[in-house]
């Protein structure tokens, strides 16, 4: 679990040093805040919101939808489980859902990617991604890095 939050603050870090802001207060998150994002019992929102970037925890127990992120480049970290991630091809089915937000049904062609615990992926925007197949579970951390 201290790997966990070590690496979990490890990429807050990177995150922020990507975002280019120097004169950023401190911003602290405790474990009991933490740890509940990834609980799959209840949805905290994020954890950080800033004008350039969102840290979030989640719990997911089934596959999802396509997304691309026009403006916002995605860093996961798998903290418990397991899921096939697919990034990259060409999204099928894409839906505008709120600006600079992308919902499809499947991809075509793109990159499988086996996600486990400590597994980190750096997805930069206007890339498709999708939790195509998730066995039982899979916690992770997201943080996204804004682009103005």
């Amino acid at each position: 679990m201290k790997v966990s939050i070590f690496v979990f603050a490890a990429l807050m870090t990177v995150g922020l040093m990507a975002a280019g802001e120097n004169a950023r207060p401190v911003t602290f998150v405790g474990h009991e805040q933490v740890m509940a994002a990834i609980d799959g019992k209840t949805r905290n929102g994020p954890l950080v919101t800033a004008a350039d970037l969102l840290v979030m925890g989640y719990h997911r127990e089934e596959d999802g939808h396509v997304e691309v992120h026009d403006k916002e480049t995605d860093v996961f970290y798998i903290v418990d489980g397991e899921a096939t991630l697919i990034t990259g091809g060409k999204m099928l089915g894409g839906k505008v859902t709120s600006p600079g937000q992308w919902l499809g049904s499947s991809i075509e062609g793109g990159e499988a990617h086996h996600m486990v615990k400590g597994d980190v992926i750096v997805i930069p925007a206007g890339i498709p991604h999708w939790f195509k197949s998730v066995p039982h579970s899979v916690s992770y951390f997201i943080v996204k890095v804004l682009k103005p």
